[in-house]
């Protein structure tokens, strides 16, 4: 993960695009909710997930095995103690880079999504130190693609046939070359996202980086052709209407101002963007703006998706996104709606939230709970 210092003012100008929508996209958000409607609240955790990750530097393959056993135990019992409407486990997606594969690694991350923790997915750093190829791109993305689908049994299949699919997570944001040429460098990425068999993206919201686009708390197509650099940066919103979707959709997480947070008395806003991080806590509040962010296939307003993030690997957050405040805050967010009438939590990995919100686009009715293998099929599931 590379950090770099930005000045306020340089931050402040990649931010206008989104800062002057926003007021837009909150009015819009305010005037879909229906009163009194009971809400379906579908969540998603895309987890970042690096073992080899800490403040030192890359740590060796025991390390990183010892580090992963004690997280699959954590999970575990997180999972069990967690559970949804539906009975469904509280589980992550676990994005796992591409440049970090090593065989023992994925092995656990597939005992964990035969258990039920976390479906794995693909997460890619590149051209970090140079720009990347469009070539290479390719070649990186099949390659462990097709690892996952046939070493591990990892990934789906649309319909339960064809090439592997699978969600993605650039690293260090920098999706279809929207850091200026930094850590990607390939203008055509989202056209080989596609070519390889991407269904979603959820590399968003990346406010306040330079990668944030305009377009916010919406789960939408590319506005533009995907051969051009970030075509993401319009786009047409997933939509009730039967018609068919262009892959890959792009998954936004909450993007809402928390307006309560004060430093020394003075009102200082924050963004809220669904990371689960300690310095921000797990809290009723801010569950309610992750809700408020009305992130919905238009037309079907009663399933709101709540697509978070966190960075499983970073011992100071475990506790918040996987361990006993995760445990704590879920449950207590579970048992309110239930107490209350007013919503429903239902786990998702990222294929199940695609399958839900493609449910939903083609008009289907129900829980949302009955659509989580509606197109896209589990290879692991299918194999067994």
């Amino acid at each position: 993960m590379h950090k770099e210092n930005t000045t306020f003012v340089t931050k402040l100008g990649w931010n206008l695009p989104w800062l002057v929508r926003y007021p837009v996209s909150r009015l819009g958000s305010m005037l879909e909710q229906t009163a009194f409607e009971k809400k379906h609240i579908v969540i998603t955790v895309a987890n970042h997930f690096e073992p080899a990750w800490s403040e030192g530097g890359m740590l060796d393959h025991r390390s990183q095995i010892e580090r992963l056993r004690a997280y699959h135990k954590l999970a575990r019992a997180t999972g069990e103690a967690t559970r949804d409407a539906n009975g469904t486990k509280f589980r992550h997606t676990n994005f796992y880079p591409a440049e970090q594969y090593h065989p023992e690694i994925l092995d656990i991350m597939a005992e964990m999504q035969a258990e039920g923790l976390g479906e794995v997915e693909v997460h890619l750093h590149h051209g970090v130190e140079q720009p990347d190829t469009a070539e290479n791109l390719r070649k990186a993305l099949v390659d462990f693609r097709d690892t996952l689908a046939t070493r591990h049994k990892c990934l789906s299949r649309m319909d339960g046939a064809g090439d592997p699919m699978y969600a993605f997570v650039h690293g260090n944001l920098a999706l279809a070359n929207s850091c200026g040429g930094r850590f990607c460098g390939v203008d055509v990425e989202m056209e080989i996202l596609r070519d390889t068999g991407c269904y979603a993206d959820m590399t968003l919201p990346s406010a306040p980086d330079q990668s944030q686009v305009a377009v916010i708390n919406q789960i939408y197509e590319c506005g533009l052709p995907l051969d051009q650099a970030v075509p993401h940066r319009t786009g047409k919103r997933l939509s009730v209407n039967g018609n068919a979707h262009q892959l890959p959709l792009i998954f936004t997480g909450p993007l809402v101002f928390n307006w309560t947070r004060t430093i020394k008395g003075i009102p200082v806003p924050r963004v809220e963007d669904g990371a689960l991080t300690a310095n921000q806590g797990l809290n009723a509040a801010r569950f309610n703006r992750w809700r408020s962010a009305n992130v919905t296939v238009a037309g079907k307003s009663d399933w709101v998706f709540v697509k978070l993030y966190c960075h499983g690997f970073f011992d100071h957050d475990q506790s918040t996104c996987i361990g006993e405040d995760a445990k704590r805050f879920f449950n207590e967010m579970i048992e309110a709606g239930e107490k209350t009438g007013s919503y429903k939590v239902h786990f998702a990995s990222a294929r199940e939230a695609f399958n839900i919100a493609s449910a939903a686009a083609e008009g289907l009715r129900g829980e949302p709970g009955m659509y989580r293998d509606h197109r896209l099929r589990s290879i692991m599931t299918e194999t067994a």
